[in-house]
């Protein structure tokens, strides 16, 4: 069991590794494909140098930026099957298929389409080359869809029935799978996002261009174009984090209790603007969860249904299967200890129905099938060994929730001030403080992105397909020293990109 686990955490923390390393770059391909889009159609459209030298500079940061997510990206599909097979067996059938599409569809379309993007000038007309840039943009876009749509089913496991003869998962809904709620949310929460992230970025470049003294005209263009794609973005990230917000109480109500650090649920709960926990508090005893706190009183019963007087579940609201009703009635839900049972009735149904195939006895495969059927929406739940097991890690899931919103709003007053800031003749943007306020607002806005991913990732422990599948039962069964060893080298190397991407830009905004 030690092997096993040790195994397990290796697993996580080498997916964990490649996942936040692919994060770095993807947000920042899909923002400053949009805005290197705006600033070629500018040019399309005036014909004015400036514009067309503005193109080239922020369209070669964006290449040098999607080499790097192409990298990483294509190492992490490549991990369900060499660390997760048991995930790739058990659930193949759809989670390969958006996959698959994002393969064939959008890599292939946005691989075509760069070529012309960056080789194509003076080889192609003018309208031709916008063309390519922006359906680039768009098969860039369209890959982080199935690539969102993929991770938002294992948030939310939908369009599917389990076949105990194959035992494995198989599709039934195509379109349930691509066009759930949560996949909708995820994917234009996610978008947006990559815009906000690379208008910060452009403002951070642009004023070390100001700092330096170098092209003063291209950089106070951008800051026009990046601080109105930020904008934008943000009040959608807002509209979007909204309604993941909603999705997020809906269906996995444990993330929304340990991203809030809720313990006891409530009607009319408050939303914890700053807090600090008590490390040492455990689901179940009478310690307060918070050393201190400055909350919002009913904010997280109108966030998470809108209704200010609602009633949000806590851990252990959730764990003693315990709610409220609309009238205020204490009614029961299906307790965490009554879904373990009903997970292990699934397991010792499908141990019978797979002797009864063997013997070709259908009376009994057809009760055993039933009794899958009846318990199946707890299946993984047969895996735990105790209901406390289903609870995640709540201090990195609370913490990285509000740093993100933290960040977010800060980077909204930013914004604001950034894009105010470029229209004024007293421009803000020659003062060495504010240069350095932008320049180190790249580094917060990245933060505020991961701190995202995290909260998404982390607030699901410990299931790889909610309820339905925990991590340790989707592992390959390889040596414990393998995983190490490649997360420690996959580590290196890494950073090693990182920290290439970083010298590379560097020394071509310098140029």
């Amino acid at each position: 069991m030690h092997d096993l686990m040790t195994v397990v955490d290796w697993s996580r923390a080498l997916f964990a590794l490649t996942a936040m390393y692919h994060w770095l770059f993807v947000p920042l391909t899909l923002g400053l494909g949009v805005i290197v889009g705006i600033m070629e159609t500018i040019y399309y459209r005036t014909r004015a140098d400036k514009w067309l030298t503005i193109t080239k500079f922020w369209m070669t940061l964006f290449g040098i930026n999607f080499a790097m997510g192409v990298a990483t990206g294509i190492i992490l599909e490549f991990e369900f099957g060499t660390n997760w097979s048991n995930y790739s067996w058990f659930v193949g059938d759809i989670f390969g298929a958006p996959l698959a599409i994002e393969g064939l569809l959008a890599f292939f379309m946005e691989s075509t389409f760069i070529a012309i993007m960056f080789f194509g000038w003076k080889k192609v007309s003018a309208g031709f080359h916008l063309a390519s840039t922006w359906l680039t943009t768009i098969g860039a876009t369209i890959s982080a869809l199935w690539i969102l749509v993929a991770n938002a089913w294992m948030q939310y496991p939908v369009g599917m029935e389990f076949d105990p003869a194959q035992m494995r998962n198989v599709m039934d809904d195509f379109w349930a799978v691509a066009f759930s709620p949560v996949a909708v949310h995820k994917f234009l929460h996610a978008v947006f996002d990559g815009w906000v992230l690379a208008s910060v970025f452009v403002l951070g470049v642009s004023a070390y261009l100001l700092m330096r003294g170098k092209q003063r005209v291209m950089a106070l263009e951008s800051v026009k174009v990046a601080g109105w794609v930020g904008l934008v973005g943000m009040l959608l990230t807002l509209w979007t984090g909204d309604s993941s917000a909603v999705d997020v109480a809906r269906v996995q109500p444990m993330k929304l209790a340990a991203m809030e650090g809720l313990y006891d649920g409530e009607q009319g709960a408050e939303l914890v603007g700053f807090g600090i926990l008590d490390p040492s508090k455990e689901p179940g005893d009478d310690k307060d969860p918070f050393i201190m706190k400055i909350a919002i009183p009913y904010g997280l019963s109108f966030l998470a249904n809108h209704d200010f007087g609602s009633f949000v579940p806590g851990i252990n609201d959730l764990i003693e299967g315990r709610s409220i009703n609309a009238e205020g009635d204490t009614v029961n839900t299906v307790s965490y200890a009554d879904r373990i049972v009903m997970g292990r009735k699934a397991h010792e149904a499908l141990r019978r129905f797979d002797a009864a195939l063997a013997s070709g006895d259908s009376a009994a495969m057809d009760a055993a099938r039933a009794e899958i059927k009846e318990n199946y929406p707890y299946f993984g739940y047969g895996y735990l060994d105790s209901p406390e097991e289903a609870v995640p890690p709540v201090g990195i899931t609370f913490y990285s929730f509000h740093i993100m919103v933290l960040a977010g709003g800060y980077l909204m007053l930013f914004i604001l001030v950034a894009l105010w800031s470029g229209y004024k003749r007293t421009n803000l943007w020659d003062k060495r403080w504010w240069q350095w306020v932008a320049m180190l607002s790249v580094a917060v806005v990245w933060i505020c992105s991961e701190a995202g991913w995290v909260t998404a990732e982390v607030g699901r422990q410990p299931w790889i397909i909610q309820d339905l599948m925990p991590a340790r039962a989707a592992i390959s069964a390889i040596p414990a020293g393998s995983v190490i060893l490649t997360f420690w080298l996959f580590a290196a190397v890494f950073t090693a990109l990182l920290a290439a991407e970083a010298v590379i830009m560097v020394k071509q905004i310098r140029k």
